[in-house]
């Protein structure tokens, strides 16, 4: 109950400065996980990426992308690069610091966007562990 109650007024207090929301599937490596809900919350020029991945263990990624910008000046093509906290619920619990830099595209006609991403990881609990190969594609939904 009280998880709920924190949850509405967050949403309440942060609704005037949320535009638009993507949500949808990432495809890919996420700790021996291939499938996630991936999505994002714009924040003027940057946003908060955030993804939960299913399969043998369950993982959630929550970032802050401290750039998106256009490439080429074109308002449909963007890069974006950001830091943030990684956790994955298993027999060992892991938690680490993840950065990401990727490549998206957002169809002009359709609310649809595709994007190309990369997301090392340092593991600081339970073991220390370097975690290089997230690659992943992302299809995601645009709510405007």
């Amino acid at each position: 109950m009280q998880k709920s109650f924190c949850l509405i007024i967050f949403l309440i207090f942060f609704s005037p400065f949320i535009t638009a929301q993507e949500i949808g599937v990432r495809f890919g490596d996420m700790y021996g996980n291939n499938i996630a809900i991936d999505a994002t919350i714009p924040i003027k020029d940057k946003r908060i990426h955030t993804t939960v991945s299913f399969g043998d263990n369950i993982g959630v990624d929550a970032l802050y992308d401290f750039a998106v910008e256009s490439i080429f000046r074109s308002p449909d093509l963007h890069y974006y690069a950001g830091v943030g906290l990684s956790t994955l619920f298993a027999t060992e619990f892991k938690l680490g610091v993840m950065g990401e830099v990727g490549i998206e595209y957002s169809f002009p006609r359709t609310p649809i966007s595709l994007s190309l991403d990369y997301r090392p990881a340092i593991i600081v609990l339970e073991k220390m562990d370097f975690v290089y190969g997230n690659f992943g594609m992302n299809v995601r939904y645009i709510f405007r």
